[in-house]
């Protein structure tokens, strides 16, 4: 099952209390107070795990606390600290606090981490209130509370290339052609339900026995839309946040005998409800592509569509998935294209939700990361 989007509920540990104690041993007079602190709560991480591409551990398992620090004991003794917690997520996972709306962590890179609630700092035991005109101190210090939020994840695939159209336009074909992604495939509309991901290698190398891989790319293919799926028609459009990462659209229209609509209006339909989306994903580049050419016997709607990318200034292909026909050299344009449109650079200052300082003075500092991590 995919799950793209998930709410949680985390709280970090809270710190223990300081101890109240005094020193009593033999031949040791007036020792004083020798109350330890307390340790302090665990914290919460989120990681970015190459491994997942779903989000369904979180649908049902919503709520996650760290450990609470000891309490501090007598000897001066400090508690012990509470372990940390790392939540694995997808890469391309973006939390946010559910509250404010704020964005608190966008993990994008694999392995990323990200500190989410921190723990609560452990109380002072009374030997730190001892002082000369004060040297039996009962005070003490009790432990601070974590931090705690209600979280909204939402996923959003990486993808270099995001392929968009009407139902039953050949996506699901194209992308199993192409690639070893093996989406359903049917004829009939709405076949695919949810986003699928497929390696594509433009250069044909296998990489094995020496061989170069040569250049590879990541397409996903996204459910089709109709008209309206902005108004929630059809499937809507809750899964097109999956196409706002990626760096080049691919646009497929369906111009073969059975298909009576114009292929120039679906264009501007699909466009319309991408733009209705985000007028991010108008500024993409984009690559028009003619499908179903072996089911084309009248070329007249075909070099129609041609003419209007040539004037609109959109690199057009006509392909047939089934035959092969067209797919090779849209393969190579597709990696041209992309090697002329850089990456996105990751923003180091995300991965932290609190000034660094803040964060040293809290921790009151231990290495909150070299912690043994509970599974959670």
């Amino acid at each position: 099952m995919f799950v793209d989007e998930a709410k949680i509920f985390v709280k970090a540990g809270n710190g223990g209390n300081g101890c109240i104690a005094f020193r009593r041993e033999k031949y040791v007079p007036r020792g004083g107070p020798s109350g330890g602190d307390g340790g302090s709560g665990g914290s919460i991480y989120l990681e970015a795990n190459p491994n997942d591409n779903t989000l369904l551990r979180y649908r049902y398992n919503r709520e996650f606390k760290a450990d609470r620090g000891r309490h501090g004991e007598g000897s001066n003794c400090t508690g012990y600290s509470g372990e940390d917690m790392i939540l694995q997520v997808p890469v391309g996972t973006l939390a946010f606090d559910e509250h404010t709306g704020e964005t608190i962590a966008d993990l994008a890179t694999p392995g990323q981490r990200v500190l989410i609630v921190h723990g609560g700092r452990g109380g002072r035991g009374n030997q730190h209130f001892a002082k000369p005109w004060h040297q039996a101190p009962r005070e003490h210090e009790d432990g601070f509370p974590g931090e705690e939020r209600h979280l909204r994840l939402e996923l959003k695939l990486l993808a270099d290339v995001g392929l968009v159209g009407f139902p039953n336009a050949g996506k699901s074909t194209l992308i199993s052609v192409i690639s070893a992604a093996r989406p359903k495939i049917a004829n009939y509309p709405f076949t695919t339900l949810e986003p699928n991901l497929g390696v594509v290698n433009a250069d044909g190398g296998t990489g094995g026995h020496g061989t170069e891989l040569g250049r590879t790319f990541v397409v996903a293919d996204l459910p089709g839309l109709i008209e309206g799926a902005h108004l929630g028609a059809g499937l809507g459009i809750r899964f097109l946040r999956h196409v706002e990462r990626t760096r080049l659209l691919v646009h497929l229209i369906d111009t073969s005998d059975s298909n009576a609509d114009d292929p120039v209006h679906s264009f501007e339909i699909i466009n319309g409800e991408l733009a209705a989306f985000s007028e991010s994903l108008m500024e993409k580049p984009m690559i028009v592509v003619a499908t179903k050419l072996d089911a084309t016997t009248d070329r007249t709607r075909l070099e129609a569509l041609r003419e209007f990318c040539k004037g609109r200034g959109l690199e057009f292909h006509a392909i047939s998935a089934v035959t092969g026909d067209g797919v090779k050299d849209l393969v190579r344009s597709i990696a041209d294209a992309l090697d002329k449109i850089p990456r996105a650079v990751h923003d180091p200052s995300l991965d932290l939700p609190h000034p660094p300082a803040e964060i040293d003075q809290s921790a009151s500092g231990r290495d909150s990361l070299s912690t043994p991590v509970k599974d959670s």
